[in-house]
């Protein structure tokens, strides 16, 4: 495998365990791969993918990009948030109807919320992604290329 991606020990999985049971309350014991990237993006997958050789393949991911961790902090994706949300019991923002298509385009939301640093957005039964709150809003992390692109909307 090359050197951008390299697969996670079991010390640095349980780490990255305990800072989700810490941010989030979430006692995530999902059974996976865990590959982190020199960008620091980590990706989840099967364990099934240890069967395949992949020193012989031109990789730079594998499976579901989960999140990035940097400055010592955890930012989940929208499928990272998606995976830890419904496990969640603590930094979780759930955001009235008005404000999701704000949200979907990439939008920080001037919102009120409790929580610390990042925290996982929801609306309903909806998981929408990672956002960082910051005084009286909540910084948008939804990448440009999967933001709602829809003119007739606020």
């Amino acid at each position: 495998m090359k050197e951008s991606l390299r697969i996670l020990p079991g010390r640095e999985i349980k780490f990255f365990r305990k800072y989700i049971q810490e941010q989030w309350g979430a006692d995530f014991k999902e059974d996976f791969a865990f590959f982190m990237n020199t960008k620091n993006k980590i990706c989840l997958a099967a364990k099934d993918i240890g069967k395949i050789d992949l020193d012989k393949l031109k990789i730079n991911t594998i499976g579901m990009y989960f999140g990035e961790y940097r400055k010592e902090k955890l930012r989940l994706s929208i499928e990272g948030s998606q995976l830890i949300g419904p496990l969640a019991k603590k930094n979780v923002v759930e955001i009235p109807d008005a404000f999701v298509p704000l949200w979907l385009k990439g939008i920080d939301i001037a919102f009120k919320a409790k929580g610390n640093d990042f925290v996982i957005i929801k609306n309903k039964s909806d998981f929408m992604g990672c956002g960082k709150i910051q005084e009286d809003k909540i910084l948008n992390f939804v990448p440009k290329a999967r933001r709602l692109m829809v003119k007739d909307l606020p």
